[in-house]
């Protein structure tokens, strides 16, 4: 292709993909699938390759992350990014609509929710966006424009550009997104985030852009800084106005002109904080009309035209009835709080993580006291402190023993964590053969924790090496243990040996590498053997990859008891080689969606059928659909697929498609 074409493709490429882009994130309204975009942005990441000089600022394959940088340059805020005046009560609201509608008694207020995030400014010129900055003190901020670009629901051109603007949003991260990081992290043995606004601020200030853009943050916008260009009248015509322009903008945005409606809105979105996918913390109440605001002014830190009422948080005493220790998989020591049930942000809490003895002391924690609870950004249990003390003047100490072992605890000089040690306490030995057995590891099916708990109990394993030495006639020695049980749990052990490297790399619960961190390593080194003569420094080359991980990595493969189970499992058949396996290309280019109960393959098994023979697998239905595979009670999506007229398959066709 000659480069005058090239660019007329690409010019349509990007086009095509923005507004797509647009329609899936900022929208919530996506009209083709997802396979569809891939193979676009495929087709434009190969045009922009062949030729670099025509890579447009507003091509979507500038938003994967570049490279990291050393340090965030200083941006000057040519407006001011101040913070609003927070009230807490109903009284104070009504105050600040009484003193202004005294001087403007026409005045509107906007009323809008309070996104729990981080505070950032988006600069445009004639349309594109050019540079992205933190609040920091509200006169200096940071410029983290690489990790912005990562967010697909900021517009990287806008529908009408004019000469410059500047908007100021709110960065935050998904409750959903946040839940998985922070399983994820704890499964790692790494610091949790305390709560999605804390994780969304830490995400954002990677220095690495593409651990950024693995984070999935999104942002609502809530203000027009400044706008050359274009004459702007009041708050709500500029929301509407962003809006158009492609911008995320905040939802729930409403004008009242009255105390009793401002009053009636709160109450609205209040009860609305628990149901949504976002965090907030209060809501924002407003001079609608620009000119007012003019008139009105601002002090030294916050404009005299708005308030942020804020919800009050949800607290709750109980009677902390007591503290288990419990020993994770990496020896990790975590006492926990188990307290009478209450109710808190809808849902009954009755266990909170103690995080430390460090943290038991501040709080001056014993066992029959009276603390109080809350939910950290509404998810997560957290114990605040002591609201009444049942009288013992020392806190509670956590055993300098190991509960399981009997071994003697120890606290490294970079940890505030209590370790256990000992590589053969029966504590890490059980959850270690529980996470190895995990649906995110070599998913062995039949092997929860309380079939792991019996063989353990029993003599018949003592680590994940022993799982593929299991005898069928040991098993059924055992109680409720029938025929059926036991040829599926060990069909499914013996199955679980094909399974690719990285799942094993996982399932062998090395601290701070998951399932992610585990592929990486695998396209990095092929296969075991190279992962474990891996120098730290070659493990830290590895894109997503940091020191702290590497030598996590490499310390673990020098462990002798990590070396020795190795051994074992490779002289057991379990595959230590990565490569990614397709048997032909039948099903290049075809769409399946899979729906209800299929009678002999589990849907994960028939998606590794299908993109074995180069196929996709979509979770929706639609005229870009080639197949849906039916099984037992298939709801909607059979429902839509034949008024597409898509073609309907059985389990049984499928099989004989793949033969």
């Amino acid at each position: 292709m000659d480069k005058i074409k090239a660019r007329e493709k690409i010019e349509k490429l990007v086009e095509t993909l923005n507004y797509h882009s647009r329609k899936y994130y900022v929208e919530d309204n996506p009209e083709i699938d997802d396979y569809d975009y891939d193979m676009m942005q495929q087709e434009l990441k190969a045009l922009e390759e062949q030729f670099p000089d025509l890579i447009r600022p507003d091509s979507p394959t500038q938003r994967v992350g570049g490279e990291p940088i050393s340090i965030f340059e200083k941006v000057e805020h040519r407006v001011q990014m101040g913070s609003l005046q927070d009230v807490f009560s109903f009284e104070q609201v009504e105050s600040f609509i009484n003193k202004t509608k005294d001087e403007y008694p026409d005045a509107e207020f906007c009323i809008e929710p309070k996104i729990d995030g981080l505070s950032v400014s988006l600069e445009y010129e004639n349309g594109i966006f050019t540079r992205g900055s933190t609040r920091g003190d509200g006169f200096i901020g940071e410029d983290v424009t690489s990790n912005l670009k990562t967010i697909m629901s900021i517009p990287i051109k806008l529908n009408e550009p004019v000469s410059y603007l500047e908007v100021r949003g709110e960065v935050y991260m998904p409750r959903s997104i946040f839940e998985k990081l922070v399983s994820e992290q704890e499964l790692n043995g790494e610091h949790p985030f305390k709560n999605p606004r804390n994780a969304a601020a830490g995400s954002l200030r990677q220095k690495d852009s593409k651990i950024a853009a693995k984070r999935k943050l999104d942002i609502f916008c809530f203000n027009v800084q400044q706008i050359q260009g274009k004459t702007l009248s009041s708050h709500k015509e500029s929301l509407d106005y962003l809006k158009d322009q492609g911008f995320k903008v905040i939802p729930e945005y409403e004008k009242a002109s009255s105390f009793e409606s401002v009053k009636n809105k709160i109450a609205d979105i209040g009860k609305k904080r628990f149901s949504l996918k976002f965090d907030i913390d209060g809501v924002v109440i407003k001079v609608d009309d620009f000119a007012e605001r003019e008139e009105i002014g601002s002090t030294a830190k916050t404009p005299k035209w708005a308030v942020a009422y804020k919800f009050p948080p949800e607290e709750k005493e109980t009677k902390l009835l007591d503290i288990e220790v419990n020993v994770g998989r990496t020896g990790a020591v975590t006492p926990v709080a188990v307290f009478e049930p209450i109710l808190l942000a809808g849902t009954s809490v009755s266990r909170a993580k103690l995080h430390n003895q460090d943290f038991i002391d501040e709080k001056n924690i014993s066992i029959g006291d009276i603390i109080k609870v809350r939910k950290a950004g509404d998810i997560i249990p957290e114990v605040l402190g002591v609201s009444k003390s049942c009288g013992n003047k020392t806190s509670f100490k956590l055993p300098k023993v190991c509960p399981d072992c009997g071994n003697e605890l120890i606290r490294e000089e970079d940890e505030s964590v209590i370790r256990c040690p000992n590589v053969n306490c029966p504590a890490q030995i059980y959850r270690s053969i529980v996470h190895f057995a995990s649906k995110g590891a070599m998913n062995i099916d039949g092997l929860g924790p309380a079939i792991v708990d019996t063989l353990i109990e029993n003599g018949l394993i003592h680590s994940v090496a022993d799982l593929y030495m299991l005898d069928e006639k040991d098993l059924l020695k055992l109680d409720n243990f029938k025929e059926k049980s036991v040829s599926n749990l060990l069909t499914s052990i013996e199955k679980s040996k094909s399974n690719p490297l990285d799942r094993l790399i996982f399932g062998l619960g090395i601290r701070n590498i998951g399932s992610a961190s585990a592929k990486l390593l695998c396209n990095r080194f092929g296969n075991l053997d190279n992962i474990i003569n891996a120098s730290v420094e070659e493990i830290a080359k590895i894109d997503g990859f940091g020191e702290v991980m590497a030598e996590s990595v490499s310390k673990a493969f020098k462990e002798a008891h990590m070396l020795e189970i190795i051994e074992r499992l490779k002289s057991y058949g379990v595959n230590v080689s990565y490569e990614k396996i397709q048997k032909d290309n039948r099903f290049e280019g075809k769409t399946f969606v899979l729906t209800g109960t299929l009678p002999t393959l589990k849907r994960t098994e028939a998606k590794e059928i299908i993109e074995s023979f180069g196929g996709k697998v979509s979770g929706s239905v639609s005229k870009k659909t080639d197949y849906v595979l039916a099984g037992d009670d298939a709801g909607s999506k059979l429902t839509k697929a034949e008024s597409l007229n898509i073609t309907i398959i059985s389990e049984d066709e499928f099989l004989v498609m793949t033969k």
